[in-house]
């Protein structure tokens, strides 16, 4: 079978909250973008998975905005905060309808005319390498097996699935963090007492052996007074590998209607209550991550290191998941670590091996504690800008992003109301 051939100068591989910023830049950079999305729409985490928080936007301590460009223009829209806003309260705001996040993706993406084409319900599958670059990137979508050449590619996966096939170093941890599975629980009546006794509830179904592990609970209402958003689930798995990515979307389901049933069975305000949906996707925190020209360190964030190649800036504390429970508080907001706001330099995207390759979200290059802080959604959507910055500017000097000047890509972040931030 003859597979059909796409040419563009940028191709973004995964439209999570990295991708759907990246192939907004490099459109918005004057390049040809072409984004391909396993999902029927982009957003990843906040979509696909439904976790409706922009983690990262404000230091905890103050709440000082600390990422603008396209992740402020999204809150902003989302109707979060003013466009005038230098703070913002809570520091990790939530939306309040994933739906209307899916619609203003597709708006923005959009609105680009031909300079970016979206490809939804496609997965990169392989790479064809010559020399030190990807020429090609195979898709597998509804027209088949097809292949896009272009002159960069940015991946965004999450999993760093492009990065690996291309045969660039890659680090993966172990064990690795454990994936979440979100869901949402309609008809809550709200009293003092529920979060204690929906505690009570899990700690209850895992002596008896009907839940493996949890976390929390944490019931949020952030979408309705009388809708409980879940953070419970805890699965440990290897997202990289289908059959285990399989098993654990289907665990997922299984104890997020093992917390269902024993909330509504024992626990007073779940009486009525009905369950409204799982997200599309279970939540991976950790798989792959770019051994790169710059490896982010913990020290580095602990000391606030500076760098000339700066194109973004962290704030999120450091937030590692362990594959056990834990009760109550622990591992939710503001447990670990908390860094001020802090560099991530450019290089930290970039390949030793693949000259035309970025990574950008929880797969660039960083350790695994440092990227702890680094892989949360409005982070990941900062580097997602630079990448697709940057590979624009490749495209315009006719160079790859490899030889790309870091210190270049932070000038026309800055330009455009972008990158990084410094603070006292």
């Amino acid at each position: 079978m003859q597979c059909k051939t796409i040419k563009t100068d940028v191709l973004v591989c995964g439209g999570g909250c990295a991708g759907l910023v990246a192939a907004v830049a490099a459109a918005r950079n004057n390049a040809r973008t072409v984004l391909v999305e396993r999902a029927g729409f982009a957003g990843g985490i906040i979509t696909a998975v439904g976790l409706p928080y922009f983690d990262g936007i404000a230091e905890k301590q103050t709440g000082r905005i600390v990422v603008r460009g396209i992740p402020f223009e999204l809150l902003v829209k989302m109707g979060r905060c003013d466009p005038n806003a230098t703070h913002v309260k809570p520091h990790n705001p939530t939306i309040d309808s994933t739906e209307r996040f899916k619609r203003l993706a597709d708006e923005t993406l959009s609105a680009h005319g031909e300079m970016l084409r979206v490809l939804f319900h496609s997965t990169a599958c392989d790479v064809v390498r010559q020399g030190d670059r990807i020429a090609t990137v195979r898709v597998a979508n509804k027209d088949g097996l097809i292949e896009i050449a272009a002159q960069q590619v940015i991946d965004c996966s999450g999993d760093g699935d492009v990065a690996a096939w291309a045969g660039a170093t890659m680090e993966k941890t172990t064990p690795l963090m454990p994936m979440t599975l979100h869901f949402r629980i309609g008809n809550v009546q709200r009293h003092p007492e529920l979060n204690r006794r929906a505690r009570q509830a899990l700690i209850e179904a895992e002596k008896q052996g009907r839940l493996p592990m949890f976390y929390g609970p944490g019931l949020i209402f952030c979408f309705a007074d009388d809708e409980a958003y879940v953070h419970a689930v805890r699965v440990a798995g290897d997202a990289t590998d289908a059959a285990d990515l399989s098993r654990a979307e289907m665990q997922g389901r299984a104890d997020a209607w093992t917390m269902f049933e024993a909330w509504k069975r024992s626990v007073p305000g779940f009486e009525n209550a009905y369950f409204i949906t799982s997200g599309p996707y279970i939540g991976i925190r950790e798989t792959r991550r770019l051994v790169g020209q710059y490896v982010l360190s913990e020290k580095d964030i602990v000391s606030r290191k500076s760098f000339d190649d700066a194109v973004a800036t962290g704030c999120w504390y450091m937030d590692r998941h362990p594959n056990q429970t834990t009760i109550g508080s622990a591992n939710l907001p503001g447990q670990g670590f908390q860094p001020k706001p802090y560099d991530i330099p450019y290089r930290s995207l970039t390949s030793g091996e693949v000259s035309n390759l970025l990574v950008a979200g929880r797969c660039h290059s960083a350790t695994a504690r440092a990227a702890t802080s680094t892989r949360v959604s409005v982070t990941a959507m900062a580097l997602g800008q630079a990448a697709g910055t940057a590979a624009a500017m490749a495209i315009g000097q006719r160079i790859d992003v490899a030889e790309l000047d870091g210190r270049s890509v932070r000038e026309q972040l800055l330009a455009q109301g972008a990158g990084p931030r410094t603070y006292a």
